[in-house]
């Protein structure tokens, strides 16, 4: 059946890739997205796809995205707040605060923003699920990432209390854990944290993979899988679990 799934961060990245997965099923699919461009060549694509540029850590654009996707669908079944950012890496004495902000604002304040919205128009309905993407780094430390680290260790945290608090409503809560995800992103953190650590971007992607049992990076196709899994029925009593995509993290260093 097909289900209005809301997508944060989803005309670039992961995001995109859910977005595509999701449209493929036959869902109607409501993303936004800060990079318009992305936002417009997704549009293009989806000419019927609800597509807009927003910021998700600016309260009144994002109520105005989701004022409109309530308007037009009356609700939602799956909300994916995926929106994240890097953010920057460094020792901690040498960052900046206005940085450090940015990066929590966008990981974890975005998806309060977001969260309170779904919670409301799902409680109403008696369903739903509530996706998060954290990261591996929101279960383990990570030498010179400390903002983005934090703000994922806070995703982990939401994800468990919002299943406690929405359970009862029948609204199911879960979050997917990313590692290292192939792609363009990736590759700007593989190049921050071989300046701040010393090493060679190659020698930070030889760490990542030999980090984890099966001496690999992901695909955002991998972490579509899981979450079209936890959409489906199949999953309809998995809430408050955090999903880790990633290989199986050994290593963080």
């Amino acid at each position: 059946m097909s289900q209005r799934v809301v997508i944060t961060g989803g005309a670039s990245g992961i995001g995109r890739r859910l977005t595509e997965r999701f449209a493929a099923r036959g869902d109607r699919v409501a993303i936004c997205d800060a990079d318009g461009d992305a936002v417009a060549l997704m549009q293009a694509g989806h000419p019927l796809m609800i597509a807009r540029q927003a910021d998700v850590t600016n309260e009144a654009q994002m109520s105005a995205f989701l004022g409109h996707v309530e308007a037009t669908w009356g609700g939602a079944d799956v909300l994916c707040a995926n929106a994240g950012t890097g953010g920057p890496a460094g020792r901690i004495e040498d960052l900046d605060y206005a940085a450090w902000q940015a990066c929590v604002g966008v990981n974890l304040f975005g998806t309060f923003l977001v969260c309170r919205w779904a919670a409301r128009v799902m409680r109403a309905q008696g369903a739903g699920l509530i996706l998060i993407t954290t990261s591996t780094s929101g279960l383990h430390g990570v030498p010179y990432r400390t903002p983005y680290v934090a703000a994922k260790w806070g995703l982990v945290g939401l994800t468990k209390t919002l299943a406690m608090e929405l359970g009862p409503a029948g609204v199911r809560v879960n979050a997917i854990a990313p590692g290292a995800v192939e792609g363009p992103r990736m590759e700007r953190v593989v190049e921050m944290e071989a300046r701040a650590s010393g090493r060679t971007e190659d020698e930070v992607r030889t760490l990542y993979a030999r980090g984890t049992s099966l001496r690999t990076w992901v695909t955002a196709d991998d972490l579509a899988d899981m979450a079209l899994f936890l959409a489906s029925p199949a999953a309809s009593k998995v809430t408050g679990q955090i999903m880790a995509v990633d290989g199986h993290t050994e290593s963080m260093v």
